[in-house]
Parts: C-alpha cells; sequence; structure tokens
C-alpha cells in the first residue's frame, strides 16, 4: 500500500505546479473547513484509493480550487437520493470522508480524480453554500473496542472476513480476481474492513452504515455478516444457473438424438413413435365417417399437429381437439326394435299405468316400422308431472324398450351456456359441451337423451342455456348443431330426445313450443296399489334381504292403509319410504331371533308405523261450522284440498284477506263478496249486512303463498255458508272461476284435483260443467263411479248443493253466528 501511495504521490507531483511540496496522508492535519464533494452510488472509506469522474460545473469548480490550495484535502459524501441532481444539505449523509486528490486529470466530459481517503467526519456547520458546499467538521477517529485478551478473537474475525471476501470474489462474475490479493496482503483489520466494504456490490444504504460504525470490531462483524448473505445469494445464484445450463444442455442432447434416431430410422425403413401416431390418427380419422367440414377441420389440425414440437403449449390442445372428433359416434348407431307387441311388454313391465305416454311411443314405433324411406322426424317429448310419478325412470324404460342407449343430462341449477355448447378451443381446459359429451358416452348418434328437470334452468351474465337448447330441442335445426369446441355441425336429428319438468310456467315459450307435452298427473289409489305389488316391496324386499312368503307377505288393505293414512302425494316416493319402513322393522325382529313369516295387516302397520297422519275425519270436523269450505288446488306436487274460513265481526265495510294470497286470489275474493251483496236478498241474507260487518276471509297454511281463480267458487260458497248460517254439506269439495254475474268458468287440473279430494276422502266434487270433458277423458272409470260429480255453470247451482236447506242448522251453532 505505502508503495502504490508513493508512485500515485510521484504522478502527482509531476503534474502539480512547481514548488508544492506532498506528504504522506498519516502525517496529514485535516482542516476544519472543508469543501464538500457529493457522490451518487458510492461511499469513500479512510485508508482508501478510489478514482473519480466530476462532470457538474460546480464540482469541477471545487476540484480545480482544491488542487491549488496547499493541502489539496476535500470533504467526500454520499447522496441519499441519486436521482437529486442539485443537492441541498439535508440531502447529502452528515458521515463523510476527508480524501486527499492525488491525481487530476481534464478530459473534454469532465475531470477524472484519484483520491485517497485520510479519515471520518462529521458536518458541524454549513460554512458556504455556492458555488460548492463549504462545511465545518468534526473529525472522528476510528474506536478501538477491544483489548489485547481480545487480540486472539480479532484475529480469527479478521481471517473470516477475510475468507469470505475470497469466497464472494470467486462466485461473483462482476468482481476482478485480483480482488482475491486484498484478504492476503491488508493485515490491519481497520484497512481491511474499509477495503472489503469499498468493493463489495452491497447497496449504498449498506456502506454508509460501515462508514459510520466507528468501532473496528463491531465494524468487522456487520461486515462479516453481509459477506456470509452475498455468499448465500451468490451460491444460490449459482446453482439456479448451473441447472439452467443442465436443463439447456439436456434438451439440446435429445434433440440431437432424435434427429440422429430418425436418420437411422429413415435408413432402415422404419418409422419413428411420432410418425406412428400421426398415422394412426390419419387413418382414425377416415375410419370415423365424419361429415366433410369436420374431416376438412380435423386434417387440417393434424397437418399442423405434425409440423408441432410435443414440447409446444400447442401441442396438447390440438392432439385433444383431434381425439374428440375421432371419438364421436359420426355414423355409429344402435337399431330400433320395432316389435310392437314386445315393446308394449317391456313398457307394462317397467310401469303400471301411464297409458298416454306408452301409446305415443308405440304410435312413433309404428310410423317407424311403416316408413323405411327418407327421413323421419323425432319427437321432442316433454314429461309433465310432479315429484314420484316416475318421469325418469320412464325413459329408462323407453330406452331399453326399442333397443336403445340411454343418457341423462341434469338441468337443474344451470346456469352458463357452455354447459350445453361448450367453450371455444381458445380457453385453457376448454371442452365440448354436456350435449357433445354425453353424445360421446352414449357411443351411438341415436341414443334416448333425457334432459332433466328443464324447469329448474336458470340464466345469469355468463348466458341463459334455455336459449342454448332451442337449436338442439327444434327438429328442423338440431341436423346441424354447433358446438363452440368443435367448431363443426354434429347431427342431433336421430337422438329422441325426452325433456322432465314439474311445471311449465318457467320454461321459456319458444322452448315450450318446440317440445310434445305429455301430462303425468299423478296415480289413484288403485295404480298405487298395483305399483306397491309390482315394484316397490319386490324392490324393498331385495334391498333388505327379504324373501316374499318365506319372512313377508303383504295384504292389500294393509298396502292401502299406507296409501290412504300415511302419504298424500301425487307419486309413489313417500309410499316407498313406508314400505321400506316396514321392511327394515321385520328385518330386524328376524335378526333379533323370529323365525316365522310376518304377514303384514293393518294392525302390523299401526304397530310399525305409528298413528296414521292422515285421517278423513279432518275435513268432516272442520266443515261443522258455518263459513268453511273446501276446494281443490293444482300444486307443482299434485293436487291438494285448501280450506277457506270466513268470519264476520262488528265493524264496517272492511274485507280483509289473510293466508299468503295472491293478487288473482284476492280479485276472485272481492268478485265473491261483490256477488253475495248483490244477491243477499236471494240468499235469505241481510242486504245491510256490509255496512254494520267486517269480513274476514282466510285459507290456512299461511305459510305457502296462493294464487289462481280456482278458488272464486270456494270462497263465494263460504261466504254464503256464513252470513247465510246454512253450513256446507260435509265431504263435499269445489273448483271454478267465478264471475260478477254469478257465472263458473272452467279451470285446469282437473285429474290432479280429483286425485286429491279422493285422498282427502272427498265424496262430491262440485265442476264447471266446460270441465266434464277431462273428467270423462282423464279419470279413471273407478274413481267415476266411487265418486259423485256435479257440473255447474252459476253459483247458484253451486249454493244450491253444497250448503245444507234452511233448518238443518242447529240452535246452538245459529245463535254463535
Amino acid at each position: 500500500m505505502e508503495a502504490k501511495l508513493k508512485n500515485e504521490e510521484t504522478e502527482m507531483e509531476q503534474e502539480a505546479p512547481v514548488g508544492r511540496e506532498h506528504t504522506d496522508e498519516r502525517q496529514v492535519s485535516i482542516p476544519e473547513v472543508l469543501s464538500l464533494l457529493p457522490l451518487n452510488e458510492s461511499a469513500l472509506f479512510p485508508g482508501v484509493v478510489m478514482p473519480l469522474l466530476v462532470a457538474k460545473e460546480n464540482s469541477i469548480r471545487l476540484v480545480d480550487d482544491a488542487v491549488v490550495s496547499d493541502t489539496r484535502i476535500i470533504g467526500v459524501v454520499t447522496k441519499k437520493d441519486p436521482a437529486v441532481e442539485t443537492p441541498d444539505i439535508d440531502d447529502m449523509y452528515h458521515i463523510g470522508t476527508a480524501a486527499v486528490i492525488h491525481t487530476m486529470l481534464r478530459l473534454p466530459d469532465g475531470q477524472r480524480l484519484i483520491v485517497q481517503g485520510l479519515a471520518r467526519f462529521r458536518i458541524k456547520d454549513v460554512v458556504q453554500t455556492e458555488p460548492y458546499f463549504k462545511v465545518s467538521i468534526e473529525e472522528l477517529p476510528d474506536v478501538i473496542d477491544y483489548g489485547p485478551e481480545q487480540a486472539i478473537e480479532m484475529e480469527a474475525l479478521r481471517r473470516n472476513v477475510a475468507d469470505a471476501f475470497r469466497t464472494v470474489v470467486s462466485l461473483s462474475s462482476n468482481l476482478p480476481d485480483e480482488l482475491e490479493r486484498i484478504s492476503e496482503t491488508v493485515t490491519q483489520p481497520d484497512l481491511l474492513a474499509n477495503n472489503v466494504a469499498l468493493h463489495l456490490p452491497i447497496p449504498v444504504s449498506e456502506k454508509q452504515g460501515l462508514l459510520e460504525t466507528l468501532g473496528v470490531r463491531e465494524r468487522l462483524i456487520k461486515l462479516f455478516t453481509i459477506l456470509i448473505r452475498e455468499s448465500q445469494v451468490l451460491e444460490l445464484g449459482s446453482k439456479i444457473q448451473s441447472q439452467v445450463h443442465q436443463e439447456l444442455g439436456k434438451t439440446q442432447r435429445d434433440y440431437y438424438l432424435r434427429e440422429q434416431l430418425k436418420a437411422i430410422q429413415r435408413e432402415l425403413g422404419e418409422g419413428d413413435e411420432r410418425t406412428i401416431e400421426i398415422e394412426e390418427l390419419r387413418g382414425r380419422i377416415k375410419e370415423s365417417g365424419m361429415s366433410p367440414e369436420a374431416e376438412k377441420e380435423a386434417q387440417r389440425e393434424l397437418d399442423r399437429l405434425s409440423r408441432m414440437p410435443p414440447a409446444a403449449p400447442e401441442y396438447t390442445v390440438a392432439r385433444t381437439y383431434i381425439d374428440w372428433l375421432v371419438s364421436l359416434p359420426w355414423n355409429k348407431s344402435t337399431k330400433d326394435n320395432l316389435d310392437i307387441a314386445q315393446v308394449r311388454h317391456v313398457l307394462d313391465e317397467d310401469h303400471y299405468g301411464l297409458e298416454k305416454v306408452k301409446e305415443r311411443i308405440l304410435e312413433y314405433l309404428s310410423v317407424r316400422k311403416f316408413k323405411t324411406e327418407g327421413t323421419m322426424r323425432h319427437p321432442i317429448l316433454c314429461f309433465v308431472g310432479p315429484p314420484g310419478v316416475g318421469k325418469t325412470s320412464l325413459g329408462k324404460s323407453i330406452a331399453r324398450a326399442i333397443g336403445r342407449n340411454f343418457v341423462r343430462m341434469s338441468l337443474g341449477g344451470i346456469r352458463d351456456e357452455a354447459e350445453i355448447r361448450g367453450h371455444r378451443r381458445t380457453y385453457i381446459g376448454a371442452l365440448p359441451g354436456q350435449i357433445v359429451q354425453s353424445i360421446r358416452r352414449a357411443d351411438s348418434n341415436n341414443p334416448v337423451f333425457m334432459l332433466d328437470e328443464i324447469d329448474k334452468v336458470g340464466a345469469d351474465f355468463r348466458g341463459d342455456p334455455s336459449s342454448a337448447l332451442l337449436e338442439v330441442l327444434d327438429p328442423e335445426q338440431n341436423s346441424t348443431f354447433r358446438d363452440h369446441y368443435l367448431e363443426s355441425p354434429f347431427d342431433l336429428s336421430r337422438v329422441m330426445f325426452i325433456t322432465t319438468a314439474n311445471m311449465l310456467d318457467t320454461v321459456l315459450p319458444p322452448l315450450r313450443d318446440r317440445m310434445e307435452v305429455l301430462e303425468l298427473p299423478g296415480y289413484t289409489e288403485h295404480e298405487k296399489l298395483e305399483i306397491a305389488k309390482r315394484h316397490l316391496i319386490p324392490k324393498q324386499l331385495a334391498e333388505h334381504g327379504l324373501e316374499m312368503d318365506k319372512h313377508i307377505s303383504w295384504t292389500d288393505e294393509a298396502i292401502t292403509d299406507i296409501i290412504r293414512g300415511y302419504t298424500r302425494e301425487a307419486g309413489v316416493r313417500n309410499l316407498e319410504r313406508e314400505i321400506a319402513a316396514v321392511s327394515r322393522k321385520v328385518t330386524r325382529e328376524f335378526a333379533e331371533g323370529r323365525t316365522e313369516a310376518v304377514q303384514v295387516t293393518i294392525d302390523q302397520v299401526r304397530n310399525y308405523l305409528a298413528a296414521p297422519r292422515y285421517l278423513f275425519e279432518e275435513l268432516k270436523d272442520r266443515t261443522s261450522e258455518s263459513g268453511v269450505a273446501v276446494g281443490l288446488a293444482w300444486t307443482p306436487s299434485g293436487g291438494d284440498v285448501l280450506f277457506v274460513e270466513a268470519t264476520r265481526m262488528p265493524g264496517g265495510k272492511t274485507l280483509t284477506l289473510t293466508g299468503q294470497l295472491g293478487d288473482v286470489m284476492k280479485e276472485s275474493a272481492q268478485a265473491a263478496l261483490s256477488y253475495v251483496r248483490s244477491h243477499a236478498k236471494d240468499l235469505r241474507i241481510d242486504p245491510e249486512f256490509f255496512a254494520k260487518s267486517d269480513v274476514h276471509l282466510h285459507v290456512p297454511a299461511g305459510a305457502i303463498p296462493k294464487d289462481g281463480p280456482s278458488a272464486g267458487v270456494t270462497m263465494a260458497t263460504s261466504l254464503a255458508s256464513l252470513l247465510s248460517g246454512r253450513r256446507v254439506t260435509g265431504q263435499v269439495a269445489m273448483t271454478g272461476e267465478i264471475t260478477l254475474r254469478g257465472k263458473v268458468l272452467p279451470v285446469g287440473g282437473i285429474k290432479e284435483k280429483v286425485l286429491a279430494a279422493r285422498r282427502a276422502g272427498v265424496k262430491t266434487v262440485i265442476l264447471p260443467l266446460e270441465n266434464k270433458k277431462d273428467v270423462i277423458e282423464e279419470i279413471p272409470k273407478d274413481i267415476q263411479e266411487e265418486m259423485e260429480f256435479v257440473y255447474v255453470d252459476n253459483i247458484d247451482q253451486v249454493l244450491a248443493r253444497a250448503l245444507e236447506p234452511d233448518g238443518a242448522m242447529s240452535d246452538e251453532v245459529t245463535g254463535n253466528r
């Protein structure tokens, strides 16, 4: 270091003015006022030589003045923010290094200096600001923070710092190897710390922190910590770089070997695996029988695939697309079973009743059998009915009967149009829609395709699946159905689509118009009895490990008791649950040691299932007072009976309606009241009753929303019964819309309502005259014979049949009125 310093001083002497003398930096005293030279992204340490380039005008002037001064000493500080062009005193760190200028060389772009740090200082006051800063300083000498007894520790610390610095230099590509000699030539701890800190590629703030650390031992410890961190970072970077080089080398090696393999296979007349794969796909495309447009698209994609490296991101996308195209059953179909008698046998074997649906299927097959030439339009059927009547299982039975594959897709809760049409291939992970996926699973282009719960399709910001179904369920359009993923037309015209719904109100009108609606209104008591004997009981016995007659036998009376007393439904799901409950209890008895077979009678049913939930006496009890009438309502789960109750209290001209009624039902109540008021004299009611009374009309089961016009006659009957004091005849129920003139208009859901009345124990049903044809066509003959149907066209006929004659009321009831 001394030799180097002397050489630099010699060079300075050659450039300095004549007569100027230089002394060793250890003999120079630091002036109390120094010119301040700010540095951008570096820090100068005492005892360290550092080159500088000065370009700013005020800094050049500072250097010129310093060179001609007696001491050639300036103050070097670091700027806090290098982006500040004209720093203030607060923009610079207040601890810097006093430095002597050894060499100054003028260049076109500024001045090049070689300076050597002398000692640390702290800025006390600013003496001058223009053209450059001059400050008064306080010198900060090194603090010897260790004693003689710690000499060995300091030596170990110095060696660790030196070794760590050598490691950093060897790992860093930015540090020259010559810097390793610093750790060997510099043995003083303070000078070693300063030299290493100057050359380390660390942030300026950390270098400033080391400069401000006056204790030698503390400075070495800080520096050693930084060196360990930097060496770990460099080692990790070197490891990552090595791995990258290895991967690149392996890729290049694999490519070279692959090309050699191709050349060898060409010489031997053999093909590589990829070529074989491409040719196999080409053969599958030709054999698939796809449409010309789809084949053209597949060949185009296959050509792209053959020119694409397997590692390319698009390779998997293209291969998956081709796999989908060749795996679809373009020309693969099953042969229909046109034996009408056998089809009828299969349908009857699987389902009891449902004659309308069976007739429609047999008609379709008859046309298929008779028409042997040309194209035939397949029906789009929609089974509408309450839960549990066998809509979904009927679709499976149809497929089995006509010999087609069966596939089912549930539409409940679907809100994304892409579920129907698929995603475009631009999206990552794109797939065809459920229609194409289901056709692929069916493995034929003419399956029975059931779209379950079509009335529960939703819509949101992702599109409306119902609108996407318009093309699928249109025989005029579905022969060229385009899935967004396939981008080629697929023929759906040979598919037999069957949809199911509980109600049609929520189905899009254009979609409803494309389907042939077949209603499955529900089962009669006799039909439920036969279904239980033929299907439900054998199924539950098999599931519980029981055998008929050996373990259990059922009487018709017991099954009928379960139907009447424990279930009130249009379908048979609850009936199956009750039969399963009985089967479980019988299985437990045999598990506990019983050996004799169980005959299920009415008494056994009551023993296993406790008391009946529904009693026919409810109807008689609730109509024992005037003002209560029984109506019939249609619900998505079948029909049901509803009670309309009316009462009056002192007041005037107020009609109160409760029971969560809809607007249409409220208007029916208003119309009923208006009719009763206008015909008060004919009904033997005080014409002024409304002027001095409030009337309250309530429909129980208030938690259930109710609406519709069919309760009009029931409300009129309830009001007439209340105000006249005449009770409604027991076991009578009614339905029909009422007008202000007293006309009774037809309503819908007749079969559901009649079956609900039968389940509730009603003997007489009052219906609009125009609904007589519905009873004749839809109601089974046994029920028509068992129940009395009264057809009316005005409200007078209703009241005459529904209300008890004058004088039939007891004195007690009349008095309470």
